[in-house]
């Protein structure tokens, strides 16, 4: 059964644009989405609040999602948040069939 994951990355400062901006501009973005699994991961700038990173970022499988939070990539990802000093919350969803 695909999921998605909602995540809003906040934090002050532009930080989470920055960080977005950084994940796209490393290549780490392209990496996460050659993973076996993964159907979508793109980042949106919610109009009212520009503190705030939407990622919405899907997956086949809860499999496919266990594996990529076990990755390089992953570690990656949450140097990044430190570096950027930013706050998580998330949402995830199963698809009906």
């Amino acid at each position: 059964m695909a999921l998605t994951v909602n995540i809003y990355y906040t934090g002050t400062d532009g930080n989470a644009k920055k960080f977005a901006e950084e994940m796209q501009k490393s290549g780490l973005v392209d990496r996460v989405r050659a993973e076996k699994g993964n159907l979508r991961y793109e980042y949106f700038l919610p109009v009212d609040d520009p503190e705030t990173v939407l990622l919405i970022d899907a997956w086949e499988s809860e499999e496919a999602l266990e594996l990529h939070h076990k990755s390089p990539e992953m570690a990656e990802i949450a140097a990044l948040r430190g570096k950027y000093r930013l706050r998580m919350r998330v949402r995830k969803f199963n698809e009906i069939e």
